[in-house]
């Protein structure tokens, strides 16, 4: 039976990395290097089928027959299998304009962290670039279905996501950054690789960008306003909604409770920001010191190497004393890169090969637009002892355990983490002034905010700029930093609850830890007892935690 199971886990992740063969070729696996994501409708409903039928399975092994190990598994394997379909299921795929992490912006940058070890890897790059074309046809008409049954991005979604393509289509071929993106091993030829890629591009990716254009420019006449930008204007648009929340924080609240958290977080928050505030600027007047914290000049970079050499030197200081707080850490290094496209910051997990680290991004595009409060706290999330702890850690469990479970992402889990340890970092002692801890608050009101901007969007009928206007009043961020957030949440429903979910949790099982082992906790033994089973769905971490600290 238990060895049913194992086969069981080896086919949910066997088909969870057919639906995306680009996290495959992340990790180092070059099984079906010349593959790319499949959008179309026919592709979702295979994948949600299988996906259904494995939950059907796995729900019919008795939890009692099972040990403990192998009774995880099947939690986190009905858990995640569950909620991934019922996100699958839904019309979101559809909603393709955006502006802010849509194919027109990331496919360069996805390229460039794909590892190309050798000449067989790399000579399978261009059929990697048909494939992107396939796929870019396939969200053509995806976009075109949607619209039938009046899912149409909002218009500022579909206007600005155009502009972005018209750039792109009108840049030369021989500078498309697709193909300077492409590794070349050692013993490739560059110039007869850059020459396949070229003809590749010019194939399928620029007629595939071609194809997304002209979907997106037919939805125009019908493209919401931004007072109708969230999902619940929408038929259906509600139960989507409470499948992506589902999805993202692995609970069952609901957005009207996820709502109230935010509200009272930000509430919290004010008095914190008050308490330091005559220590850092001078004042504890709410308004004033988000003014400062906007427009002081000192208080912001001007050179984008900066952040980059800062970034460097918080990660080693926490490095230093990890020992102090963790039983284990990850054998893979975090290396820290500036780019220029994406988020201001984030995280990819180093290949499972070990031809590639952890590796830490800052976006290095307007160094102003960084305050030198913000950095710290950054870093600590998405490098050490955050991201890259958690999810090195992970990567390197034990044969034993399941591959899916040393990859598979919950994002209230995973951002949880993160989000906890940018406190944590405080209690470490690793901010190094009072102007730092206080970006340590900036960065929680970001994700405060983000509970009732999103639920208000999605599910309350706020428009746009009543968001982008509720996060300018509740946080330090400045309005041209607080629009594209905005437009991220529009864009990617339910996705920016899942950190403040997920770090509340976090820190509500270690209270109860404390408070039932009282001089006998350990925190070093607390965080071994969240990180060393894998990404988990909230529900199955509190039981984890509990289990291993009995």
């Amino acid at each position: 039976m238990s060895d049913d199971l194992d086969r069981l886990a080896d086919e949910f992740w066997q088909e969870t990395l057919r639906f995306q063969p680009t996290y495959r070729h992340m990790l180092g696996d070059y099984t079906d290097v010349a593959a790319w994501e499949h959008c179309s409708r026919e592709a979702e409903g295979r994948h949600v089928a299988e996906l259904r039928e494995l939950v059907r399975r796995a729900e019919a092994f008795d939890p009692a027959g099972l040990d403990a190990d192998r009774g995880l598994t099947r939690d986190v394997l009905v858990a995640s299998a569950t909620t991934t379909a019922d996100l699958a299921a839904t019309p979101l795929t559809g909603l393709a304009a955006n502006p802010v992490s849509g194919p027109q912006r990331q496919l360069a940058l996805v390229l460039g962290l794909l590892s190309v070890p050798d000449a067989a890897v790399a000579g399978q790059m261009p059929a990697k670039l048909d494939a992107v074309g396939e796929h870019l046809h396939e969200l053509a008409e995806r976009t075109r279905e949607a619209a039938v049954d009046g899912w149409v991005s909002p218009e500022f979604a579909v206007t600005e996501t155009l502009v972005q393509l018209d750039s792109l289509l009108a840049t030369p071929l021989d500078d498309d950054p697709v193909i300077a993106a492409v590794k070349v091993p050692d013993g490739v030829d560059d110039a007869a690789l850059r020459a396949d890629l070229r003809r590749a591009v010019e194939r399928s990716v620029r007629p595939g960008f071609e194809a997304f254009r002209e979907a997106l420019c037919a939805t125009l006449p019908q493209a919401r306003p931004e007072e109708r930008c969230g999902l619940s204007w929408l038929d259906g648009g509600d139960e989507a909604y409470a499948a992506t929340l589902r999805f993202f924080t692995t609970t069952d609240k609901t957005a009207e409770e996820i709502h109230e958290i935010g509200l009272a977080q930000v509430a919290k928050l004010a008095d914190e920001y008050r308490a330091l505030g005559p220590e850092v600027v001078g004042t504890d007047d709410l308004e004033q010191i988000f003014e400062a914290m906007r427009i002081d000049p000192a208080l912001h970079f001007e050179h984008g190497d900066e952040l980059v050499e800062q970034s460097k030197v918080a990660l080693a200081r926490a490095e230093a004393v990890m020992d102090q707080w963790f039983e284990v850490v990850p054998e893979a290094p975090c290396a820290v890169e500036g780019t220029t496209v994406g988020a201001k910051a984030f995280y990819f997990a180093p290949a499972t090969d070990g031809s590639r680290g952890g590796t830490f991004f800052v976006n290095t595009e307007d160094a102003s637009s960084w305050g030198r409060f913000e950095l710290e706290a950054m870093a600590f999330h998405e490098g050490v002892p955050g991201h890259h702890l958690q999810l090195a850690i992970a990567s390197e469990l034990p044969g034993s355990v399941p591959e899916f479970r040393k990859h598979l992402h919950n994002s209230a889990y995973a951002e949880g983490w993160g989000l906890y340890t940018e406190r944590l970092a405080d209690e470490m002692g690793l901010y190094s002034s009072p102007l730092d801890r206080m970006g340590m608050y900036s960065a929680d009101s970001m994700r405060a905010c983000r509970l009732v901007v999103d639920t208000g969007l999605h599910a309350l009928g706020w428009s746009r700029q009543q968001a982008i206007d509720y996060l300018v009043a509740n946080s330090p961020l400045t309005e041209g930093v607080c629009r594209p957030e905005v437009d991220r949440y529009i864009c990617r429903p339910g996705q920016a609850t899942s950190y403040m979910v997920g770090r509340l949790e976090i820190e509500r099982i270690r209270r109860g830890a404390e408070e039932r082992q009282g001089d006998r906790f350990d925190v070093r033994r607390f965080h071994s007892a969240v990180l060393d089973s894998g990404s988990l769905p909230l529900g199955v971490l509190d039981r984890v935690v509990a289990d291993r600290l009995a």
